[in-house]
């Protein structure tokens, strides 16, 4: 049985560190929260203000790091937990990207929709196009 965890930005780190595929640690948060099966951490999603500049409109948030270790259900349990949070605090909207490389699936089954292509000088620096994805609510509609 899976269980959402509280989880500091120490701990979120760390395990980033340790499982994610090609990312590091983030410098700040607004808060992290980890999954865990009884017996150790299987993920963790790191929530911050969105890169973007223009989507830092003081009601958005975006998931700047979601890490498992591979445990089924993971992602999705964690990507529906981050827009609780958030919305439990008052935000009106959630974002994250993900790679062309990356299908989705997970966002997808915990209800977020693809708003888009992320683009621009983003895609120079990277030579890689991202999706944007937010949770599927009316108040979301960008």
């Amino acid at each position: 049985m899976l269980e959402i965890v509280p989880m500091t930005l120490k701990e979120a780190n760390a395990f980033v560190e340790q499982n994610h595929r090609h990312h590091g640690k983030v410098v700040g948060h607004k808060f992290s929260i980890g999954l865990s099966d009884g017996k150790k951490i299987v993920g963790v999603a790191i929530v911050g203000r969105p890169v973007a500049r223009h989507l830092d409109d003081g009601w958005t948030l975006e998931v700047n790091r979601l890490c498992t270790d591979g445990t089924r259900n993971a992602c999705s349990m964690l990507y529906a937990a981050s827009w609780r949070a958030a919305r439990a605090m008052g935000y009106k909207r959630i974002v994250t990207y993900i790679l062309d490389s990356e299908n989705g699936a997970s966002l997808r089954a915990s209800g977020w929709k693809c708003v888009g292509q992320a683009g621009g000088a983003a895609v120079d620096w990277t030579a890689t196009a991202r999706s944007r994805f937010i949770p599927r609510t009316n108040e979301n509609q960008i």
